[in-house]
């Protein structure tokens, strides 16, 4: 159990719920939040959706899964990257510990997280990944029962340089429940798209 790296579309991973990085009128969108709505059902996800009717940014709400493998979605909102004077990385983390709570409320084995925030709302991938690693390995330490994906999966990324920052990064930091040489191993395979 731990956090585990994977370049495969996220509405095609085996776990128990997937992250939809949502916004906060819970409404289909596009990107990430698109995909998971076409592959679970648009009708059906977005009439639960409606029912819920809002989302703050950095919180996360819950849903079922429909007609995807994950039994449930937990749809979290980030935050507009706006220069990083905003607030931005605050609400960021909020999003990974708000949907990590839920899968602990749920007492669900498994989650896969989309990269929060680097899609169309422009949060940069470098920074938002270790974001991602340093909330998911906080949660991991009191929850290691759970498997955590993060889903680095896009065609408009530059893989070379997020690869370099990774590399970088991951001189410096001193993971505990994930092995760097595995995200080091996918970025190369990124590098080559």
């Amino acid at each position: 159990m731990g956090l585990l790296f994977t370049n495969k579309d996220i509405t095609e991973l085996e776990v128990e719920s997937i992250v939809n990085a949502a916004n906060e009128y819970l409404a289909p969108g596009g990107g990430v939040c698109g995909a998971i709505f076409a592959a679970a059902g648009r009708k059906e996800l977005a009439q639960e959706c409606r029912s819920i009717g809002h989302c703050s940014t950095g919180s996360s709400v819950i849903t079922g899964g429909y007609k995807l493998k994950a039994k449930y979605i937990i749809h979290t909102v980030g935050p507009r990257y706006l220069g990083g004077k905003e607030g931005e990385e605050a609400l960021l983390r909020s999003c990974y510990v708000s949907a990590l709570a839920l899968c602990k409320e749920k007492n669900l084995s498994s989650i896969a997280f989309p990269l929060i925030s680097a899609g169309i709302f422009g949060y940069p991938k470098d920074e938002a990944l270790w974001i991602a690693i340093e909330e998911i390995e906080r949660f991991l330490s009191t929850s290691r029962e759970t498997d955590v994906y993060l889903s680095l999966w896009g065609r408009r990324t530059n893989w070379a340089a997020l690869y370099k920052n990774c590399r970088f990064f991951a001189s410096r930091f001193t993971p505990s429940f994930y092995d760097p040489a595995q995200i080091l191993h996918l970025l190369e395979i990124f590098q080559q798209k």
